[in-house]
C-alpha cells in the first residue's frame, strides 16, 4: 500500500457549517487531513478549498467520492501536479544579532523572502512559494534560532483558461 500525499480542490457554497461537514467526513471515516486551506473565491457565494491527504490511490477515490456527494459541495478534484501552480505562505519570527544578521538577510533574499518585521533581536520573514522551498527555508535558518513559525497550507491552481467552476459545468451537463 503506497501512501502518496495528494492535493484536493474542492467549491463548497459559502455557508455557515460547511467546513465542518468537510471536515466531518475526513474525521467519521478516519482519513487524516494533512493540510487544509479556505478562502473566499472572486464570488463571495463560494468558498474555496485545498485539502493534502496522504493515502494510497484507491482510498483517494473513495474520498473524493465522498466529497462529491455533500450537499454543499459545487466540484471536488484532484490537482494534476503536471499543469498546476501550488504555492504556500509562510511567516517564520528567527532570532538575529549583528553578528549574524548579514548572513540572514543573504538567505532571505537568495529565497526571494522579504522582512516584514523588525525588532532589536528578531525578524518576521515572508516567504511563499512550494513546500520544499519553504522546508529548505526553515532548515538553513534553525541555526540562526527560529523562535516562531505560522504556514498557510498549501493554495492550487490549474494553469490555463479552464476552472474548477467550468469543469464542473462540463460533468454536470
Amino acid at each position: 500500500m503506497n501512501s502518496k500525499k495528494y492535493p484536493i480542490f474542492l467549491l463548497v457554497h459559502n455557508r455557515y457549517g460547511v467546513l465542518t461537514r468537510v471536515a466531518g467526513l475526513f474525521a467519521n471515516r478516519g482519513y487524516n487531513i494533512d493540510n487544509l486551506s479556505v478562502g473566499c473565491t472572486d464570488d463571495e457565494s463560494i468558498s474555496r478549498m485545498t485539502i493534502v491527504v496522504d493515502c494510497n490511490e484507491s482510498l483517494l477515490e473513495q474520498i473524493l467520492q465522498q466529497l462529491r456527494k455533500l450537499i454543499d459541495v459545487i466540484a471536488a478534484e484532484l490537482a494534476d501536479p503536471l499543469n498546476s501552480v501550488t504555492r504556500e505562505l509562510m511567516l517564520v519570527k528567527i532570532m538575529h544579532s549583528p553578528d549574524n544578521g548579514g548572513q540572514l538577510l543573504e538567505a532571505i533574499n537568495i529565497f526571494r523572502g522579504r522582512v516584514v518585521d523588525m525588532a532589536p533581536e528578531s525578524m518576521i520573514v515572508e516567504i511563499t512559494g512550494q513546500e520544499d522551498k519553504l522546508n529548505a527555508f526553515i532548515k538553513y535558518v534553525e541555526k540562526f534560532g527560529i523562535i516562531e513559525l505560522s504556514r498557510t497550507g498549501i493554495t492550487v491552481l490549474d494553469r490555463g483558461q479552464i476552472s474548477l467552476i467550468s469543469k464542473s459545468e462540463k460533468e454536470s451537463t
